[in-house]
């Protein structure tokens, strides 16, 4: 069977997949399962565009790392074809453990355990599979390869994955702000005392990078209609396992109703092969079909939350830079509790506050460093000499109150 296939991806063109084991990982049900869910969650209720899916982002990601290292190659950095593999397998497999609806259930169904912690798992169950072959690209995801350039590629301040899920993500959603010079970065990639760094030449390319990052988290990401159809997601699927630990039988696929019955701690995720085998049959189509079965549930909280969310009639949001006033968050909570016929404990569906956070360059952790004519190395935040960069390695806090429109 011919395995060197090519695929049209509507942001690059054609796009190569360069071996035979890659060509087998993506054909794995592991990785086939991430066509069913979507990359930027409930964004679509916003962009009706941002449909596009985990599958077709780890691709992309893909595509580039065979950019970058023949970028690399060029300017004399040595390679080898299984670094190169390696590499590839890395950033192809490293959004493997998203769960449905990406972020946005992250914290809800296996209780905060990190989508990357998953996907290391599923990569060393890949690799027993595969009898080993994926040893060294574990490496190089975790970090631990003594050319730290090829870990960089995958996961740092300027990894591929952020280079192609902003590209990606502005594509489909439409939003130009987030448009990067994806090729021209690539080009300007360097290695210095085996570290990622980026040629001088390339430094007004990498602001307009952070700047976009910044600009896309506030535009789409943490846009406040995103936040209403997440947080209501939310609140749905903690009604539902609330009911479900009580004994109550619930419409769900048989991998949701294993989240749903079970309370898994980290520990037991990692350490029991069914809680991961279910995991693994679980996408967004599971907790959507079960959404519009729940709309008319006999539970009126579980069957109001998902009416509005199928009706699209979500929270409004409002987000300030100070904590909302107790006194009107109290109000709020007392006229809906009134509307609704609910208790003080069962209102916290319909009103509560949350707080939302934005750091778009973290110069403290895998510097983006600026290779200089001299060579020598600079931080991208001194190197620049736009005065607002510094302060995007700032976290912003916001604070978030949701309540019902029809308060």
């Amino acid at each position: 069977m011919n395995k060197k296939k090519i695929i049209n991806d509507p942001v690059y063109g054609f796009i190569n997949i360069p071996s035979e084991v890659l060509f087998d990982l993506i054909s794995h049900p592991y990785f086939q399962r991430l066509r069913y869910i979507k990359q930027l969650g409930m964004t679509h209720l916003v962009y009706p565009g941002a449909l596009h899916t985990r599958f077709h982002h780890a691709l992309g990601a893909m595509h580039l790392m065979s950019l970058a290292i023949e970028v690399l190659r060029g300017k004399g950095h040595d390679i080898t074809v299984e670094e190169e593999e390696a590499a590839t397998i890395a950033i192809l497999l490293h959004d493997i453990g998203h769960g449905p609806f990406s972020h946005a259930l992250e914290h809800t169904l296996v209780n905060g355990i990190k989508h990357e912690d998953i996907s290391m798992f599923m990569m060393e169950k890949l690799n027993e599979e595969f009898k080993g072959r994926l040893t060294l690209a574990i490496k190089i995801f975790t970090g631990d390869y003594h050319k730290h350039f090829l870990p960089q590629l995958v996961s740092s301040q300027l990894d591929l994955d952020r280079m192609d899920y902003l590209n990606r993500d502005s594509f489909f959603t439409g939003v130009s702000e987030g448009v990067i010079s994806f090729d021209r970065i690539i080009k300007m990639f360097n290695v210095l005392d085996n570290q990622l760094v980026i040629e001088e030449k390339g430094i007004y390319s990498i602001e307009k990078f952070l700047i976009a990052r910044r600009l896309m988290y506030w535009q789409v990401y943490l846009h406040k209609t995103v936040i209403a159809g997440e947080m209501l997601l939310v609140k749905i699927l903690e009604r539902a396992k609330k009911l479900a630990s009580r004994g109550e039988t619930l419409f769900a696929t048989p991998a949701l109703q294993h989240f749903l019955k079970n309370d898994i701690t980290e520990i037991e995720f990692f350490s029991t092969e069914e809680h991961l085998l279910q995991f693994s049959k679980l996408d967004d189509q599971d907790i959507f079909a079960s959404v519009k079965v729940w709309v008319d549930h006999s539970d009126s909280i579980l069957s109001k939350l998902c009416a509005m969310l199928t009706q699209r009639n979500l929270y409004k949001v409002e987000i300030s830079n100070d904590e909302p006033d107790e006194n009107r968050v109290k109000d709020l909570r007392e006229r809906m509790g009134v509307f609704l016929n609910l208790n003080e404990t069962d209102i916290c569906y319909f009103v509560f506050t949350d707080i939302i956070r934005n750091r778009a360059y973290n110069a403290g952790s895998g510097n983006i460093n600026i290779l200089l004519k001299n060579n020598t190395i600079i931080d991208i935040a001194k190197a620049s000499d736009l005065s607002n960069l510094e302060s995007l390695d700032k976290t912003v806090k916001k604070h978030i109150l949701c309540y019902p429109r029809i308060i």
